[in-house]
């Protein structure tokens, strides 16, 4: 009987500690969608030079949403700050969070996922390792069975002989020297890839195609098209089929990334999010891209 009674007696001591750790906690901080919204009505009739929008947006944001949105905050704490990159991120933030992932059509979903995957630059997750790696592999496996032999680990393991010292000192060597190569060279993948026969398409290409599919209705591809050609031109023919940078990465070796602000958020949107590009979108696009095509026309 007394057990018992002690018993009752710490199970109530427990429940009235946890009653007053649960009292004690802070309450919540706003929902994720819900500071999303305040932050981007803070801000969506703020005037350029105003700061005041862009600390509480910021700060509102932070609680909601922590560290999960750099690129809008990054835009908030800039001075001045760029609304218009933020008011754009937000816009797409709060359609992404009202369309969730689990989109109302799979097969669509996975389709535009296949052809983002199918694109040149993932070409790599498609193809077996390469005869270096398989080397490269085979080295690695060989020096871990000298290090566990050195080290006794090996069943019976007796001192090594001096040879195998320089053995692994010369295979450590030729690790070393083929990380510098492939880090300068490139990966012997690619090297062949370049190697093989072929003409790189200009940046005159990508526009006259991007004309084309503008004529036929299909502007998703005439934008795509015409971020190809700015690509392009800024870094290369090769850019836009072998480079592992995104295109917004390319862009911004232009001289004022933000003057291409115009083409980009609507490729984005269209290639990330499935979205459609209106002719007044295009429009706008294309008048950015303009002047990129000129230098790629007269090259051609």
């Amino acid at each position: 009987m007394v057990r018992l009674l002690v018993s009752v007696a710490a199970l109530a001591a427990v429940a009235v500690l946890t009653a007053q750790l649960v009292a004690a906690d802070p309450l919540p901080p706003p929902g994720y969608r819900q500071s999303v919204q305040q932050a981007y009505d803070t801000i969506r009739d703020a005037t350029p030079t105003d700061t005041a929008p862009a600390v509480h947006a910021e700060a509102v944001l932070i609680a909601g949403t922590g560290q999960s949105q750099p690129e809008i905050i990054s835009d908030l704490a800039t001075r001045p700050p760029d609304y218009l990159d933020a008011k754009n991120r937000l816009q797409a933030l709060l359609a992404a969070l009202d369309q969730p992932a689990s989109a109302a059509d799979p097969a669509l979903a996975q389709q535009r996922l296949h052809e983002v995957l199918s694109m040149h630059r993932y070409d790599a997750l498609h193809q077996p390792p390469t005869p270096l790696d398989r080397l490269l592999q085979w080295l690695r496996d060989r020096l871990d069975d000298l290090l566990r032999f050195l080290t006794g680990r090996a069943a019976g393991g007796a001192p090594a002989p001096l040879w195998i010292l320089y053995a692994v000192g010369a295979l450590a060597m030729v690790a070393l020297a083929v990380y510098v190569f492939r880090s300068t060279r490139g990966r012997f993948g690619e090297a062949v890839d370049v190697a093989l026969p072929g003409r790189p398409r200009p940046p005159a290409d990508y526009f006259a195609e991007a004309d084309r599919l503008a004529a036929d209705g299909d502007r998703v591809g005439a934008i795509r098209a015409l971020c190809a050609g700015v690509a392009a031109t800024l870094a290369g023919e090769r850019t836009w089929e072998g480079s592992p940078l995104t295109v917004r990465e390319i862009f911004r070796r232009a001289p004022d990334f933000a003057s291409l602000r115009p083409l980009l958020a609507p490729f984005e949107a269209a290639v990330y999010g499935g979205r459609s590009v209106d002719e007044a979108a295009y429009a706008r696009a294309a008048q950015v891209a303009a002047p990129y095509r000129q230098p790629s026309e007269a090259a051609a």
